[in-house]
């Protein structure tokens, strides 16, 4: 099998899997748009794989192949055989019953769908691998229908130059997913905020009357952060300086309290949130480093001691961080604009 995630997060997902009985652990690699991890599983394992909300999809891995030498033959001399060699008939005659087992029972006649990615993130490329899978499927299952949306969603991605693999998504049909409603989308993917309140710690652990069991998000945007928390057992509440933001992340994650606030002056007691995690606007009043001085400053504040703040930002020099803030982790991550990342800070 394989999962993906926002470029960044891979590493994170490859831990959290490792760390699940029943699934063995066997590479990783890029498509253009997304962090690969593969791994064998049993049924105990996959039910974990498609229950971690750091991975943004699972598949049953049918089959991988190789471009080589083909390359100088143009897009239309490999992509026939690249698609043949990745349907291979045993493997997915596997995925297919992993699918049942999931998802419900098969029918003669199913629909199917076709994405692929690749490194060069060309379209032409793209669309001679979609074209040339389907016509494999197309031949190997004659009773079977061409559509979009599908019952059944297959994947041809390049995970390595010149590599490739093909699976079956499993998880867009099982509906485990469903608490990552349309109203989260937005510019902060799903697996990133999933890892961030990960990375905040595990909020189960503690009292639900504790103050530690509460999770502020204090830029909250579209909502996405609070939405993932509240799904980890956290006690999430939000605010924001923009209005729009406050509603579209009142949608989003339903049940939290949401409200106007500056992050640059918050109105909350000393030590009274478990973590703060939040995504730091890249547009700011003022100076980038006189804003986040002020916000981390505030967040040092309101932490309790033995709190995690985590965020998402660009640079954050030395000067901004509060002596409270003991930075533990720093991971990259990859979104369109300005280079950004995961910091873990420990509350002293």
């Amino acid at each position: 099998m394989f999962a993906t995630c926002a470029p960044g997060v891979g590493r994170l997902l490859r831990r959290h899997l490792a760390e699940a009985d029943g699934i063995d652990i066997a590479g990783s690699g890029f498509d253009g748009q997304s962090d690969m991890v593969f791994f064998a599983a049993d049924q105990a394992g996959r039910a974990h794989a498609l229950r971690s909300r750091l991975a943004g999809d699972v598949f049953a891995e049918i089959g991988r192949a190789s471009r080589g030498g083909r390359a100088s033959q143009g897009r239309a001399a490999w992509a026939a055989p690249v698609a043949t060699m990745t349907w291979q008939a045993a493997a997915v005659e596997r995925a297919l019953s992993v699918w049942a087992d999931e998802v419900r029972q098969l029918s003669g006649s199913m629909t199917y769908r076709v994405t692929a990615q690749v490194h060069a993130q060309s379209r032409l490329q793209r669309s001679d691998l979609r074209r040339a899978m389907a016509a494999v499927i197309g031949a190997d299952k004659p009773r079977w229908k061409y559509a979009d949306p599908a019952q059944l969603e297959f994947q041809l991605s390049e995970w390595h130059d010149g590599q490739y693999v093909a699976g079956l998504r499993i998880s867009a049909a099982t509906g485990l997913r469903a608490g990552r409603s349309a109203e989260q989308s937005g510019p902060l993917p799903e697996t990133v905020a999933a890892a961030m309140v990960q990375l905040a710690g595990d909020a189960t652990a503690v009292s639900q009357r504790s103050p530690g069991r509460i999770l502020l998000d204090p830029c909250c945007g579209a909502g996405t952060i609070l939405a993932e928390a509240a799904a980890a057992g956290w006690t999430a509440e939000g605010s924001d300086i923009n209005p729009a933001s406050v509603e579209m992340a009142s949608r989003a994650a339903a049940g939290v309290p949401v409200q106007l606030g500056d992050a640059r002056e918050l109105l909350l007691a000393d030590d009274c949130v478990g973590a703060c995690v939040s995504w730091l606007p890249g547009r700011v009043p003022g100076s980038w480093p006189a804003f986040a001085s002020a916000v981390l400053a505030e967040l040092s504040r309101v932490t309790r001691s033995g709190g995690r703040v985590v965020l998402l930002a660009p640079d954050l020099p030395r000067a901004v961080i509060p002596g409270a803030l003991r930075l533990r982790k720093q991971f990259p991550i990859q979104l369109p604009g300005p280079r950004q990342s995961i910091w873990v800070f420990h509350r002293a």
